[in-house]
């Protein structure tokens, strides 16, 4: 069949469907291309939902990747505001709600995540309780906060810590409850989690770490939780900041491997060759990991995706990026490279503690796990290619800020002991 004549699907709304479906265009697949996308807006980044659009200072507009003209120029069907319920995997047919229905030849999942929630806070104010994954989510906090004087953060991850800052910077008071001994524990080393407790701190945050929760509850002006030890927090407004869930329901449905995430191969294909995934919901073997990873970041969203498209089309190339992922809180850049997580010893370069430069992270065995850079990334681009080269700085001479790191003596990143 002539490709003029066949058809992709894109089921997902989000970065990276707007990526799959422009990669599509631009390496020029002529067929018929529909993108079906759960919310009525049209595909935009998240970054900004906890920072500038949350503070009123972004736009829809500017965050937006996928235009009704871009779109109408691209000859991309966007069906928005349509859910779909059901993939024919033997038929190849997708059926939304509504009942509207397209076969397809190359189907691509790109259904993202939700917002992971608490169980028995359905009985509380609505209006009190907020998650951020959307950006009507955003829009909803933003109100909420502009007459609000005390937010509750449950979860010191990323999100509930830039929120944080961004409420903070709204005249807002703030306490962040993280059920963790420390923050970002899941990914951050130690010596991050407390430069990012001390940051906060500064600021004027509350933070309470290792702290459980024994209820919620709802008052006639807010909010109310109650922790194991019995102190009592109240709060105008209460965000979950405990992560997401992958949204792998559809994907279940029909019959595809699943393993906290769909799993994908190098080019984004799914246990059923027709099909692609990619994005947050994508788990997919990594490289630089030396085991499979499900990555919720706003570079795997774009580079997975464009891996799986181009793949589709007969590209041979791979997916095979250092995990990267950027945080702003407080004017503050920070940018984490690899699994700095998994190091177990820290060398500094500069004083990133006091604002300027950058950890290099080590395991036992002295390989770099990975680096945290507060307002160096220039020194992490350049280590960034050196990783990708299968090297690293000699971890002494890393300290060397009269030395620029692409001049640093270095060795292959593999085991020294």
């Amino acid at each position: 069949m002539p490709e003029s004549e066949t058809t992709c699907v894109v089921v997902g709304g989000g970065q990276a469907a707007a990526w799959i479906a422009r990669t599509l265009r631009t390496e020029g697949f002529a067929g018929r291309l529909v993108l079906i996308g759960e919310e009525r807006h049209w595909p935009y980044e998240r970054p900004a939902l906890s920072k500038e659009f949350l503070q009123g200072t972004g736009s829809a507009e500017a965050i937006t990747l996928l235009t009704p003209t871009l779109a109408g120029e691209a000859r991309i069907e966007c069906w928005l505001g349509q859910r779909v319920v059901t993939v024919d995997r033997e038929a190849r047919i997708v059926t939304t709600a509504d009942g509207r229905s397209v076969a397809y030849d190359t189907l691509f999942l790109a259904t993202g995540g939700r917002a992971r929630r608490i169980a028995g806070l359905e009985t509380l104010p609505a209006d009190r309780i907020h998650t951020l994954r959307t950006l009507a989510d955003s829009e909803r906090l933003r109100s909420a906060l502009s007459g609000a004087k005390r937010l509750l953060v449950l979860g010191g991850g990323w999100i509930g810590l830039e929120v944080a800052a961004t409420a903070r910077a709204l005249g807002v008071g703030v306490t962040v409850v993280e059920a963790a001994p420390r923050l970002c524990a899941r990914t951050m080393p130690p010596v991050v989690s407390d430069w990012l407790h001390a940051l906060h701190a500064s600021h004027g945050v509350r933070m309470v770490t290792g702290a459980g929760i024994a209820g919620v509850t709802g008052m006639a002006d807010g909010v109310a939780v109650t922790l194991a030890d019995g102190d009592r927090l109240e709060a105008d407004h209460l965000l979950l900041g405990i992560g997401i869930e992958p949204e792998v329901g559809l994907a279940a449905a029909m019959g595809l491997a699943l393993d906290d995430g769909i799993v994908v191969d190098a080019q984004g294909r799914t246990s059923d060759p027709r099909i692609f995934a990619a994005g947050d919901v994508a788990r997919h073997p990594n490289a630089f990991a030396g085991e499979s990873l499900r990555l919720e970041s706003w570079a795997n969203a774009q580079n997975q995706a464009i891996v799986a498209a181009r793949a589709a089309l007969g590209g041979t190339g791979v997916y095979a990026d250092i995990p990267w992922f950027w945080s702003d809180q407080y004017g503050v850049n920070v940018q984490m490279l690899g699994l700095p997580g998994l190091g177990t010893r820290a060398v500094a370069r500069g004083k990133p503690e006091a604002g300027s430069g950058c950890w290099l992270m080590l395991d036992q065995a002295g390989i770099v796990t990975g680096a945290v850079a507060v307002n160096a990334a220039r020194d992490l681009r350049v280590l960034r290619k050196m990783l990708e080269d299968g090297r690293a700085p000699l971890p002494d001479g890393w300290a060397d800020t009269a030395t620029p790191v692409q001049r640093l003596p270095n060795r292959a990143n593999v085991t020294t002991e």
